[in-house]
């Protein structure tokens, strides 16, 4: 009898990282129309037939709120009644989070024993590979994810792209439907300087005959998605200012809002913004539905069960209250806009003193937050991450005197246990504590405070 190659997550991530490991450890990868290269990925899935399978795809792209989005898609299918699988990046614990079936982690060993599968396949396929070609990571994460979606019965999935689209592996699934959050200037090296081109790549995820939905963009990106679509004789529709969902006030695990025949309802998520994701997402998955046996569009029970999907949305490490006492609240706020709205959705809640830790990787406007954060609260804590090595952050010294520029009470920490001591015997009984950090950070607290994304 063989015995498999992998035995644990670690050994079958080490082999699903390996290729571009071997061609980019230690550099920086170019733009991705010149570096990456979805080829590998269709042979795979072709030679796996893993693409024969009846699923209904909907891919999520955008700048911000593709998670939460994909999210809050997937749990409304789910309360739609359908089996459904859903994959998203980053992670915050565990690489098996990327991959769920209503809602719950791949387990270990389903994670283990299809890698062990679909191996020789991938190991065939990338011996074809020469000079600076790869095997995408993401490629295979796809492929194992639908084998375990065909395993469990999934009929509908929602899958988050990484970072740009056109040329994201996890667009060569057959999807129906396109959602595009807000898609704003970022990854420029990767994706091109300018906005429309930065749209162009998000574009790549619409399909020919399909149908795509986006939040409100500025008119440019609204105008290389309208041609896309035109190009693919596909249905694009934007949700107009007026259509979106509105604000109400707090709940006390979320936030109240209103949208359309739904009515007033509540979010299970604390961060304003999410109320744009949820209208994105309730556009998705009304679409995803209706081409799924179920319940009746339009029907009392459709409506019911899109109010309780959104009361049931958990999405960890996005506006989240980890901590009673003293509360408190974690963030992956690393730019001075989602710093912003960070607070802005606390509003009401925060109490003093207001003890901040922040831990702002070296590639983003690092003193912006510090400014941001350092405005409201009464101690600032800086921290680090000790989890991914590919996340920098300044170095210490250069690190402290931006931020007492713009604070006195200014303190590094070098473990984020020690950040997290620090700040409790601030806050006192009284006060409360914001963790603004990139997201190895997040993932750390939530280990330091015990969490588990088994499930969610």
């Amino acid at each position: 009898m063989t015995m498999p190659r992998f035995a644990d997550e670690g050994d079958a991530i080490t082999y699903i990282m390996r290729s571009v490991r071997r061609v980019y450890e230690g550099r920086t990868r170019g733009p991705d129309h010149e570096t990456r290269d979805t080829t590998p990925t269709g042979l795979l899935l072709q030679a796996t037939d893993l693409l024969s399978h009846p699923v209904d795809y909907g891919v999520v792209t955008g700048s911000k709120g593709k998670g939460s989005t994909t999210a809050i898609t997937a749990k409304l299918l789910q309360h739609l009644g359908h089996t459904v699988g859903m994959i998203t990046s980053p992670h915050l614990v565990s690489w098996r989070e990327r991959i769920r079936v209503n809602g719950r982690a791949i387990p270990e060993a389903d994670l283990v024993r299809i890698t062990n599968l679909l191996a020789p396949e991938i190991d065939a396929i990338e011996a074809t590979l020469e000079g600076e070609r790869y095997f995408s990571p993401q490629g295979i994460f796809l492929a194992i994810a639908l084998q375990w979606f065909s395993e469990r019965g999934v009929s509908a999935a929602v899958l988050e792209v990484g970072r740009g689209g056109r040329f994201d592996d996890i667009a060569v699934v057959p999807n129906k439907l396109s959602l595009f959050t807000p898609v704003m200037l970022e990854h420029k090296a990767q994706l091109g300087p300018t906005l429309d081109r930065i749209a162009w790549h998000k574009a790549g995820i619409i399909k020919p005959w399909s149908y795509a939905y986006s939040v409100p963009q500025a008119q440019e990106v609204l105008e290389v998605l309208q041609a896309e679509a035109d190009a693919q004789n596909a249905e694009f529709a934007w949700i107009a200012p007026m259509d979106m969902g509105q604000y109400v006030g707090p709940a006390e695990n979320g936030v109240r809002l209103t949208l359309g025949r739904y009515g007033e309802m509540t979010l299970s998520l604390l961060g304003r913004y999410e109320i744009e994701n949820a209208t994105l997402a309730v556009q998705g998955a009304g679409n995803m539905h209706g081409r799924l046996t179920g319940i009746p569009h339009g029907s009392p029970e459709y409506v019911e069960a899109i109010r309780a999907g959104l009361a049931d949305v958990v999405w960890p490490g996005r506006v989240q209250k980890i901590q009673d006492s003293p509360p408190t609240y974690i963030d992956g706020a690393t730019t001075v806009v989602a710093a912003r709205s960070f607070l802005n959705s606390l509003e009401g809640r925060l109490t003093e003193p207001l003890i901040a830790i922040v831990a702002t990787p070296v590639d983003r406007d690092y003193e912006g937050v510090y400014r941001v954060m350092g405005a409201v609260s009464q101690a600032m804590i800086l921290a680090e991450n000790h989890i991914s090595p590919n996340v920098q952050f300044p170095p210490p010294d250069v690190a402290l005197a931006a931020a007492r520029q713009h604070h006195r009470d200014v303190t590094f920490t070098p473990t984020l246990a020690e950040a997290l001591a620090l700040a409790t015997e601030k806050a006192g009984s009284s006060g409360t504590i914001v963790i603004a950090a990139a997201q190895p950070v997040v993932g750390e607290a939530m280990q330091l405070l015990g969490f588990s994304f088994e499930q969610i």
